[in-house]
């Protein structure tokens, strides 16, 4: 007997979701890099974009291993709840880890602390380091182009020189998905595969997916103090100030990166869904509200990434 189906029910079984053509374009990418490039790496600091990015890359091969290595520039001065969790899906996973310490740097006098106590800006050289000592020719980074205007100006494929720098006016087109990882000898390709996602599509994947996260995502009782319109941490890097009152609010942060830098919003939100509602309603991207490295200069993320960094 013939198969038959009404045209109404064809097309509902055929149509994919958004999430759906997000997740694949962002799977042919990494299986794309795998089988282009010979030594791939995948950044993972544990935040929710890395997060993501290793579901989709453990989806990309399955029933298989994830086929590379993942890399975390750890600068001493991360949430302990991050390197947790860092540690624990590295472990359930049995993933190959490398990390490269910005302390090793500060030990032995190749970077020197920063007036600011913040060590975001010191990632690079380590990152650097890290990807010429393993011979990495592409390395996966979880960067959206709604965050910042400077990774919106990047390509999925981003040409890195033999110093690790980034020059926007040598970008290639991307026309039809099509993607060309050829670089110079000693250079590498940053490869971002959730270019076109926003903030709102990443969570509203990790509800559909159930990626765990690390706690500070979601509201909780923190000791906190105001620093230039941000809450931040008391730690080690030198907050708060004399002038800086410590108080206990309940808070949760919309992106992580290094404690000093890294501010929390106040906020209610304690599940998934509270976070979606709670970012629908924002004006201000998650990187403006909460990323004092990024308020140094107007140029500070394009500055940077000149140099070497993410």
């Amino acid at each position: 007997m013939a198969f038959t189906s009404t045209a109404s029910e064809t097309s509902s079984d055929l149509r994919m979701s958004y999430l759906d053509v997000l997740e694949a374009e962002a799977v042919h990418i990494i299986r794309e890099v795998a089988g282009t490039l010979e030594r791939p790496v995948l950044l993972f600091s544990g935040g929710k974009d890395s997060a993501v990015m290793l579901h989709l890359a453990r989806k990309a091969f399955l029933p298989g291993q994830l086929p590379f290595p993942v890399l975390h520039v750890d600068t001493g001065h991360n949430f302990p709840e991050v390197i947790e969790y860092r540690d624990k899906v590295v472990a359930e996973h049995q993933l190959t880890l490398r990390v490269a310490h910005v302390q090793d740097y500060l030990d032995d006098g190749r970077l020197t602390e920063r007036p600011d106590g913040s060590r975001n800006p010191l990632q690079t050289v380590p990152l650097l380091d890290a990807i010429t000592q393993h011979r990495f020719d592409a390395v996966f980074g979880g960067g959206r182009r709604d965050e910042e205007k400077a990774r919106a100006k990047e390509r999925v494929f981003s040409l890195r020189d033999e110093f690790g720098q980034w020059d926007p006016r040598q970008q290639r087109p991307e026309l039809w998905n099509l993607y060309n990882g050829r670089h110079d000898p000693g250079g590498h390709v940053r490869v971002f595969p959730l270019s076109n996602w926003t903030e709102l599509d990443v969570w509203h994947y990790i509800a559909r997916e159930e990626i765990p996260l690390p706690a500070i995502y979601f509201a909780h009782r923190r000791q906190v103090f105001l620093r230039n319109g941000m809450w931040l941490a008391p730690g080690e890097w030198g907050g708060p100030r004399r002038d800086e009152q410590v108080q206990e609010r309940t808070v949760r942060y919309r992106t992580v990166g290094d404690m000093s830098c890294t501010g929390a919003l106040e906020s209610g939100a304690t599940t998934i869904d509270e976070v979606i509602a709670e970012i629908s309603l924002s004006r201000i991207t998650e990187r403006g509200s909460s990323r004092a490295d990024d308020r140094m200069s107007d140029t500070a993320m394009e500055d940077r990434k000149r140099e070497g960094y993410f």
